[in-house]
């Protein structure tokens, strides 16, 4: 039988098959480990809150912190070998969980260690995922490559926290973490067998510094990237405004009872998959341009329903704000494919890790600023108009698209782009 009758489109890729098998169990493992940590820094190790917020918070600090270096640094690398040894590396960091657990030798500022570890292996692979992923197929099979990434990450999304849940119930929390060395070892051994090589080292001896600001040039000099790179900040930015409101305005001005709640919650998971599944579809529908626009819009429309919800019956309530969770992620999703599609089009091979890691530094620096200006907003305004703010704020991207070349943009090719000048590197 051959290839193309066994597989279809890009399952027929052995290497994007690969790097897809890699990612996915590494996503897999990151999701367990995402439950039992916190766990075991409350139940097991007597955290504080603010502990246990410094321990959420560390995961994400290396890509604030570093990611604009390790762009530079894949950039200028062969990025197999090196996700191969972020994931052996993550494995090790995530045996000392265990090993320090069954010694009596954990503690809190261990364990934060240990996930600032783990965070930062985490964002080597997933930078080097993204920058290496150009290289394995074509740009016009970009959409469906993300496209399926997305489905894989949501459906781990999902199966890792159940899986994580049900092994902490049925044995303990380290053996959570010892199941996460086993996907992390597996997610290597994957990204290790993919035949293409990329050991093209990167042009010209420039400092790291040079290299580092030259992502960061080139991802504000390409109008058409600095268009998603601030409209993918801003959706972030003002999402995290909405987040920790969203959890009081259920909690307490709903009141829901705790099985809605989990109902709610799990609508972003499910959101997300038919997101994933639907992306690739819709975005043969119409130009990129127009897509973007509208879903952008959707996206702060979709916001508004949350605190009309108090206006209505409360069944009606409940069902404005399951509908708008699940709208949301699936609109989130399609925009996410379309975006990180394009955008990886627009840009050069040798300046794939230098974007992503550009992008992904500054899409995260929203998150704690916007976390902390919608607690504020809560707090002195009230939950409903603080939700109303950020869903306002959202509104902002359609704006921000239509007024720049992005709006007028008919394929996520990138073909009908210029090529951005050879000296930015």
């Amino acid at each position: 039988m051959t290839p193309g009758r066994k597989f279809q489109g890009l399952w027929s890729n052995a290497d994007f098959r690969r790097l897809w098998v890699g990612m996915t169990v590494s996503d897999i493992g990151t999701n367990m480990v995402a439950v039992v940590i916190p766990i075991m820094a409350a139940v097991e190790l007597g955290a504080s809150a603010f502990e246990i917020g410094v321990i959420s918070a560390v995961e994400f600090m290396p890509y604030i912190l570093v990611s604009l270096f390790v762009g530079a640094w894949l950039d200028k690398r062969a990025k197999r070998p090196i996700i191969v040894l972020a994931d052996v590396v993550r494995a090790a960091a995530l045996l000392l969980i265990p090993v320090a657990w069954w010694t009596d030798a954990l503690t809190v500022p261990g364990l934060i260690a240990i996930v600032f570890v783990i965070g930062l292996c985490s964002m080597v692979s997933d930078i080097g995922g993204a920058s290496i992923l150009p290289s394995l197929v074509r740009r016009g099979e970009l959409i469906e490559a993300n496209s399926k990434l997305e489905i894989s990450s949501s459906v781990s999304n999902i199966g890792g926290t159940t899986i994580g849940g049900i092994v902490i119930q049925v044995l303990s929390a380290p053996m959570v973490a010892l199941l996460g060395v086993v996907t992390s070892l597996l997610a290597a051994f994957s990204t290790f067998r993919i035949s293409k090589r990329d050991e093209r080292p990167g042009k010209g001896e420039e400092s790291i510094l040079k290299e580092m600001s030259g992502g960061l040039k080139f991802v504000f000099g390409q109008i058409s990237v600095r268009t998603l790179a601030i409209t993918s900040f801003l959706i972030n930015f003002f999402a995290f405004v909405i987040e920790p409101v969203f959890l009081l305005f259920i909690t307490r001005t709903l009141a829901l009872p705790p099985f809605l709640i989990g109902i709610v919650m799990a609508m972003t998971g499910i959101g997300s998959l038919v997101g994933a599944l639907l992306a690739e579809r819709v975005s043969a529908l119409m130009p990129l341009g127009k897509l973007l626009l509208a879903v952008s819009a959707a996206i702060g429309i979709n916001a508004l329903l949350v605190p009309l919800a108090v206006l209505t019956a409360r069944p009606l309530a409940v069902a404005l704000v399951i509908f708008s969770q699940f709208s949301y992620a699936v609109l989130v999703i399609i925009a996410n494919v379309n975006v990180r599609s394009y955008r990886t089009a627009l840009t050069p091979d040798e300046l794939q890790g230098r974007m992503n890691a550009s992008v992904r530094m500054l899409v995260m620096s929203g998150a704690p600023v916007g976390a902390l200006l919608g607690g504020a907003l809560g707090s002195l305004i009230g939950t409903a108009w603080a939700l109303t703010a950020g869903a306002v704020g959202l509104l902002t991207v359609p704006v921000v698209i239509a007024l720049s070349p992005v709006a007028r943009v008919r394929s996520a090719t990138g073909s009908e782009t210029a090529a951005p000048p050879a000296e930015v590197r």
